[in-house]
């Protein structure tokens, strides 16, 4: 049984019988695992607050070859983030963040995606109430480009053709971005994106951060993100943490 020893980020937690908690990690050195933190409900004195959710530090996981579940011996050096839970905004959001790595994190090493991660719990448990949804929106986007497929917004996605910078153009997932107005003519479906909302998404994808989305507007990005999101699940499984984010309202609405 090998020794993992790799800093790692609490997505998501559940008891395992009667004593034990079974723990979905973000790892930076093995991507997504999975271990069972013996005895954890019974002794607080190895993991401490280490199994909250967001929570990071190092974790020692022993692995097998062929096993999917590994054993944590040890969650160290923990960095809470316990304002998350202070406010539901910021709660919510943070829950969709670890939903979407969950559903779209792999297995093997990927620096990238961990910072980005780890960036967007930072961002949303310092957020005010009024703010955490735009950050959530941003974290979210970013978290596409790390995982390799952010849209294409300032090029046509079928001819490669360049968008004119202050005209709507049509978002279409199946193409992947934005179509110029020929090749939109010749597809179905899709939404019409405005000039401010793909430099709001070009923006979050790069890492930036836009402020002072009004309500119709934030939830027009959230149903887009939505909808972009579930094309390329490609499973049917629905985003219950996006769900319930997404119902809550905007609170400078």
């Amino acid at each position: 049984m090998a020794l993992l020893v790799t800093e790692a980020i609490v997505l998501h937690t559940f008891d395992y019988l009667e004593s034990s908690r079974i723990v979905r990690l973000m790892t930076r050195e093995a991507g997504m695992r999975s271990g069972v933190a013996k005895g954890a409900r019974k002794s607080v004195r190895r993991f401490g607050s280490g199994l909250d959710l967001f929570a990071q530090g190092t974790a020692s996981l022993h692995t097998r070859p062929g096993r999917d579940l590994d054993t944590l011996s040890a969650f160290e050096d923990v960095r809470t983030r316990t304002q998350i839970a202070d406010d539901l905004e910021r709660f919510t959001g943070a829950e969709t963040i670890a939903e979407i790595a969950l559903r779209f994190g792999r297995e093997g090493a990927d620096a990238e995606l961990f910072d980005t991660i780890a960036s967007a719990f930072d961002t949303i448990a310092v957020a005010a109430p009024a703010d955490a949804r735009e950050a959530t929106l941003a974290a979210a986007w970013h978290i596409v480009a790390a995982l390799g497929f952010a849209p294409s917004l300032g090029e046509c996605a079928e001819c490669e053709r360049g968008l004119p910078p202050n005209e709507p153009a049509m978002f279409i997932h199946a193409a992947g971005g934005l179509l110029c107005a020929r090749c939109a003519s010749l597809s179905t479906g899709g939404r019409k994106l405005p000039a401010l909302a793909r430099d709001a998404i070009a923006a979050w994808c790069a890492g930036s951060r836009r402020a002072g989305l009004g309500a119709s507007d934030g939830r027009a990005h959230q149903r887009l993100l939505r909808e972009f999101l579930g094309y390329h699940l490609h499973d049917g499984r629905p985003l219950r943490a996006y769900d319930m984010w997404e119902r809550e309202g905007w609170s400078a609405a």
